[in-house]
């Protein structure tokens, strides 16, 4: 069988330096003989203890070796860092969140290359992580396949008294209001969030096993294809079918029309970007308005409406999604399987309506994320416009300035925030946060204020959970002395979603004026990985991506 990075490990020619190779691997407990002879399969597995997005992976990945071995194969498990975004939120943790995707991809590859691995297995479910598992797999150009840990279930699923919906906003009642972001089993948050965004990412890039990436984690089918995994990576090796051959500009493309129609997170502009950095090509923001007036949202998965992952799932998932955007879509990109997507979807089908919709009866006639422009964010500004009430869509109001995620949380609590005001909450992009941490505590105090005519902004991002009027990742960010430095207290804004644009209602001059001798507000940074990372990070409109 083909070993195309892992045979020197056994070559003698280094003798006798190659002894030294043998011998430690025979601590292993392996049979080295085998070894000569057969792949050896890394599994990055980014189990954890800590969140119930991959407290369970553990057992997908023995499910997994069994696989490896029973094609022929030798697995040998590690594992990567698994930050939990939700227990993060709030506080400083958050800021060392997005910061991780490069660890994580930078571990993976340095990882991979230094132990001659010949394929790889990657199992991840939440955020930053599948993410940075694409970068590396990118930068690898290996046979690679991926393992979603799949979406959980709200407690919402299992309340005597709920409605036919798992989206906290079809509630009053607060005690099941909090069961709809409550989770019950393992498994990733069963919202389309990030975490569930970028499983389907996964498969619509061709990474996984067709039809998988949804799987809800606590159904036994989930163990079959975990040993299906392993057995279709061995065959990947034999065939030579690397990363590079499934992840081309298409297949990019094809994941960006996905995202729309499914109405996925905001933070996609930030990862399929820096995927295809890795890749060696540009998806500038452009791109997204550019097909989001083509691809319309044909599913109304919460945040963005009543139905769940579990609901998705149940409706034939990315699959039929592919099948609905077939006219759209690069058929003839390839999947881990071999096969073409025009191949992959023959068989799909959509089997309920009401969750998945076709093109000509969309949830809304346009794709779910929107880019502004304007003379408040010459670079864009992001927002999801399927979470956006009409009447929201467009909006003028009185800028409120507020210097950091805390100072808006405090605001809240004092009462300070109004009807007809823009919270601009800027200093934290990636540099001046650092790190561009979620501001998912502000859009849920916004929330449970019951004000209806108050708009935010900021140059950090929304999680994928926020809906409304939230307009995120505005670039250049403050730090860098973007525009958004220079809005004073009480200017106007007009954030208008139908026309992608956002305008402070100041002259070119005034700004540049504002602007003259700016100086960045630093904040206090421990010692470590976040003083390198902030110095050499990039603008979020170019995926925030390490220099």
């Amino acid at each position: 069988m083909k070993k195309p990075h892992s045979a020197p490990i056994f070559d003698n020619q280094d003798f006798p330096v190659s002894v030294v190779r043998v011998s430690i691997l025979k601590g292993t407990g392996v049979d080295i003989e085998e070894c000569k002879q057969k792949p050896l399969i890394g599994i990055a597995n980014a189990q954890t203890d800590m969140n119930p997005g991959h407290m369970h992976l553990s057992q997908l990945a023995v499910r997994v070796k069994e696989g490896v071995h029973a094609a022929g194969g030798i697995p040998f498990e590690f594992n990567v860092p698994a930050p939990c975004d939700g227990l993060s939120e709030g506080h400083p943790a958050m800021r060392y969140v997005l910061a991780q995707r490069e660890l994580i991809a930078d571990s993976i590859e340095t990882h991979a290359r230094s132990m001659g691995y010949d394929a790889l297995v990657m199992i991840a479910g939440c955020d930053k992580i599948i993410p940075g598992m694409m970068m590396a797999a990118a930068r690898l150009d290996r046979a690679t396949i991926f393992l979603t840990g799949g979406p959980n279930a709200w407690a919402i699923r299992w309340m005597p008294n709920r409605q036919a919906s798992v989206d906290h906003k079809d509630y009053q009642d607060l005690g099941l209001k909090i069961s709809t972001s409550t989770c019950s089993t393992c498994g990733s948050c069963e919202i389309m969030g990030t975490a569930n965004t970028f499983q389907c990412m996964a498969e619509s890039l061709g990474l996984t096993l067709p039809g998988t990436a949804n799987i809800p984690a606590f159904l036994s089918e989930k163990l079959l294809v975990a040993r299906n995994t392993g057995k279709r990576i061995v065959q990947m090796c034999e065939e030579e079918l690397t990363a590079k051959k499934i992840l081309t500009r298409n297949a990019i493309l094809n994941a960006l029309m996905i995202d729309l129609a499914i109405g996925g997170s905001t933070n996609s502009t930030l990862h399929l970007p820096a995927l295809a950095h890795e890749l060696g090509f540009e998806l500038p923001w452009a791109m997204f308005n550019e097909y989001n007036k083509k691809i319309p949202t044909l599913c109304a998965i919460s945040p963005n409406g009543p139905h769940g992952l579990i609901d998705f799932y149940s409706a034939g998932g990315i699959p039929a999604v592919m099948k609905m955007l077939k006219d759209d879509l690069h058929l003839d990109s390839l999947s881990v399987t071999g096969q073409t997507l025009a191949q992959i979807i023959e068989t799909a089908e959509v089997k309920d309506p009401k969750v998945i919709h076709s093109k000509a009866h969309p949830v809304h006639p346009e794709g779910g994320t929107v880019v502004l422009y304007g003379n408040l964010a010459p670079e864009g500004a992001v927002v999801k416009q399927s979470a956006v009430i009409p009447e929201m869509r467009t909006f003028t109001g009185k800028a409120f300035i507020l210097e950091s995620e805390h100072d808006a949380l405090a605001a809240f609590r004092t009462g300070k925030v109004r009807n007809g005001m823009v919270m601009v909450i800027r200093n934290e992009g990636p540099r001046g946060g650092p790190g561009m941490p979620e501001t998912l505590a502000v859009t849920m105090a916004l929330d449970l204020s019951g004000l209806k005519q108050v708009a935010l902004v900021t140059d950090g991002r929304f999680s994928g959970a926020s809906y409304g009027p939230c307009v995120g990742q505005v670039s250049p960010e403050a730090y860098l002395g973007g525009p958004i430095a220079a809005i004073r207290e009480g200017d106007e804004i007009t954030i208008d979603i139908p026309k992608r644009s956002i305008h402070l209602h100041l002259s070119d001059a005034e700004i540049q004026k504002r602007l003259a001798g700016h100086q960045p507000q630093r904040r206090e940074i421990p010692p470590g990985y976040m003083r390198r990372y902030m110095t050499t990070v990039s603008s979020a409109a170019k995926g925030a991506v390490l220099a």
